[in-house]
């Protein structure tokens, strides 16, 4: 018995057009999946840059506990204009090294600054900027080389921090000059942190201790091994930290390096508030005294933002200086109750205008002479001056007036 399903016999015709039917839906199918492929990334693509859009919004409209930390040269949001006060003993946020501060430094007395205005900027070689102990360091240099050069990783975070050759850390480091700051100032300092350094706006306290290079700029801060470059452009920003009792905004130095190298630096010794000259370069063991000290002592001194130190306006004991006589007045001739006063000049010059009233009056009764009268050396003749005129007779004699 047949079934009652027939089978249809197809053509190798409708087969063929039957499959290239259906590879031309497949296509399609492939091509419509590929399509909404592509905009669902364009859409999880927007979504992530919304959310970077509102987070930026969301830094930008509150402040941040941070130290502002980020690579150096690459402006960031609020936390980067963040200003870190950093005392002078603690080592601080992410130190490249252990402190190589030496214990015998000891703190020293911070220096002037002019009142009613704000001093920003002091050259690095003005006299009194720094001080220190004579004859010692400030900071242990070689052990600063020994705990840097023991890590290449960082080593290399280092001298790209500070703006040197890696393999010539050891010998930079030993071509500066150990002191301690005498005022606050404002530096780029730089932390270590996942194996790079990370930049930071920060304020040294007073007394911080340094390496200074030889235009007179604060390069490593021996506390932490931190090197330091310029501050940021703009200076102002939100102070984070605990301040120091003598903290004033006010008073923060920016030091501005020399325009030339500088051989040697004026500071002040801590011990015995003296001036000491020493050898950019040097650990101390060179320290001399000045062979041209500063005009003030070095409590009086005022640092001003011209890189020099001049005596403050209210020292007591230093004596008025007279006033200048003006080049067209005579100075006074001193009292001398004995007689008259002494003539400076030995070979006075004849007054060409003399007094009348000190010449003696011709009489008028000499009989005139016949003669004319010698013009005064120099002058010439009355008939070289006026024209001839007729002149009146004179009476011979005078009648008396009877009483």
């Amino acid at each position: 018995m047949r079934s009652p399903l027939r089978r249809t016999r197809r053509t190798p015709t409708a087969l063929r057009e039957e499959t290239a039917a259906l590879r031309k839906e497949t296509a399609g199918l492939q091509g419509r999946a590929t399509g909404l492929r592509e905009e669902s990334r364009l859409r999880d693509g927007a979504l992530i840059a919304g959310a970077a859009v509102v987070s930026v919004l969301a830094l930008a409209g509150c402040s941040s506990g941070g130290t502002g930390a980020g690579s150096a040269g690459l402006p960031l949001a609020a936390p980067a204009q963040d200003v870190l006060l950093q005392s002078a003993a603690a080592p601080g946020p992410d130190p490249f090294t252990a402190s190589t501060v030496r214990n015998t430094t000891r703190p020293s007395e911070p220096a002037e600054v002019p009142e009613g205005r704000q001093v920003r900027e002091v050259t690095g070689s003005t006299p009194g900027l720094y001080g220190g102990t004579r004859a010692v360091g400030s900071c242990d240099v070689e052990r600063q080389v020994s705990l840097l050069t023991g890590d290449a990783k960082k080593a290399r975070a280092f001298a790209e921090a500070a703006g040197v050759p890696e393999a010539g850390v050891a010998d930079w480091l030993r071509g500066l000059t150990p002191v301690a700051l005498r005022v606050d100032v404002r530096v780029t300092g730089h932390g270590y942190r996942g194996g790079r350094a990370a930049a930071h706006q920060a304020v040294l306290q007073t007394g911080t201790a340094v390496l200074v290079d030889q235009y007179g700029s604060p390069r490593v801060r021996c506390a932490g091994g931190n090197p330091l470059r310029a501050p940021a452009a703009g200076r102002g920003g939100v102070h984070v930290g605990v301040p120091w009792d003598a903290f004033d905004p006010d008073h923060v130095v920016v030091v501005r390096p020399t325009g030339t190298v500088v051989t040697s630096l004026v500071i002040v010794n801590a011990t015995d508030r003296t001036w000491i000259e020493r050898r950019t370069g040097s650990d101390g063991e060179e320290d001399r005294k000045p062979a041209v000290e500063p005009s003030c002592d070095p409590d009086a001194c005022t640092l001003e933002g011209s890189g020099s130190a001049t005596p403050a306006p209210s020292t007591p004991d230093r004596p008025a200086s007279p006033e200048p006589v003006p080049p067209s007045q005579d100075p006074p001739a001193p009292e001398d109750p004995t007689g008259p006063a002494p003539d400076p000049y030995t070979e006075p010059d004849p007054d060409p205008y003399p007094d009348p009233s000190t010449e003696p009056l011709p009489d008028p009764f000499d009989e005139p002479s016949d003669e004319p009268p010698a013009p005064p050396d120099g002058e010439l003749p009355p008939e070289e001056l006026f024209p001839p005129e007729a002149v009146p007779d004179q009476p011979e004699t005078f009648e008396a007036f009877e009483g």
